[in-house]
């Protein structure tokens, strides 16, 4: 059961509403084959939530609705009466699914997927006063792909710096973590690529590295490998990441920007990443992380911060303060918060 008591020092009232994970074998999924509406929508569509968002614009009066992500956006309908804000678009997993698909029937696959939900996220996005995503590339690809009149503005993943010590009292050499659900599939296909293309050129020079990583691993497996911990869900994983001497973002697709970066910085824990996996994000190469794409350098990039007690300060130093600088939300929520203050004078 979720606890939601410490909502309600900010909220007036909670309705915690189970969540419904997509079914594709359901009758509704496929019914939904034949709809132009995506068949997840379909599926997951809860008429409880419908039910308390229509008793609660009926009894109250609002100056603003703040939809967070595409599974409560699609409910608008039943809030269109109330200027409202699209919080967190994203675009760039499915594009990116459609676009390097390798066979021709996956291609088929995801580009029907793509092209329906192209189309009903134009109809839900119209609706909306602003839509936010969380980096230029999502609105690049937001704006080329999807034909909708709506106002778009950049709001990024940012870290609350004052939740996040730096101070690392017990790091243990030669160790790596990476913390992702593989519930969510670019997660999973990066820690595949990693540790069955890089990690052994890792091991084959530092036999003691170690790898963590965290979050619901859903049953997948990975290559045969020595010295990986699979925690599953951690409740706070910023212990685990202050220890470590490496965070790893080997990710090969995916859209938004990275928060698991983001906290990693907070930490003080060196960054290597995929050009993919630090998209998004203003940062240098060399700078504040390493950069690498192929499994040779990725592997010696991380060698490299095992090596050089300079490098990984260096970096960990150069990355903080550019998150106190660009991500921190003391520095991004009065933007946030101003257009919140825009929409709701439309009422």
């Amino acid at each position: 059961m979720l606890d939601t008591k410490p909502l309600h020092d900010y909220c007036k009232a909670v309705y915690p509403i189970p969540w419904q994970s997509f079914r594709p074998d359901s009758w509704q999924a496929l019914v939904g084959y034949f709809r132009i509406k995506p068949r997840s929508f379909i599926d997951t569509f809860s008429s409880e939530f419908k039910q308390i968002i229509e008793m609660n614009v009926t009894r109250e009066h609002f100056d603003v609705v703040i939809a967070s992500q595409i599974d409560t956006a699609v409910y608008i309908p039943y809030f269109s009466t109330v200027p409202s804000i699209f919080e967190e678009v994203e675009v760039g997993v499915l594009y990116e699914q459609y676009a390097h698909a390798h066979s021709i029937p996956r291609r088929i696959r995801y580009g029907l997927t793509w092209w329906k939900y192209r189309g009903f996220l134009a109809s839900v996005l119209q609706r909306y006063n602003v839509s936010t995503v969380v980096s230029g590339r999502e609105a690049e690809l937001l704006m080329d792909n999807v034909s909708a009149s709506t106002r778009v503005e950049i709001i990024p993943n940012c870290v609350d710096l004052q939740s996040y010590p730096l101070d690392k009292e017990n790091p243990e050499p030669f160790t790596m973590i990476f913390t992702g659900a593989f519930t969510y599939e670019p997660n999973y296909e990066a820690m595949h690529w990693f540790v069955k293309y890089a990690y052994p050129a890792i091991l084959a020079q530092t036999p003691q590295a170690h790898l963590t990583i965290t979050g619901n691993h859903a049953g997948l497996s990975l290559p045969s490998a020595n010295h990986i911990t699979l925690t599953g869900f951690v409740e706070d994983v910023r212990p685990l990441i202050g220890r470590a001497w490496c965070s790893i973002i080997p990710l090969q697709k995916g859209g938004g920007t990275r928060l698991k970066i983001l906290e990693s910085m907070a930490l003080g824990t060196p960054v290597v990443a995929t050009s993919k996996g630090a998209e998004g994000l203003e940062v240098t190469p060399g700078e504040e992380l390493l950069i690498a794409d192929d499994p040779h350098s990725f592997a010696q990039a991380i060698l490299d911060l095992f090596s050089s007690r300079e490098l990984r300060q260096r970096l960990a130093r150069n990355a903080y303060e550019m998150v106190r600088a660009r991500y921190d939300w003391s520095f991004v929520l009065p933007k946030f918060v101003e257009i919140v203050e825009g929409v709701g004078k439309v009422n």
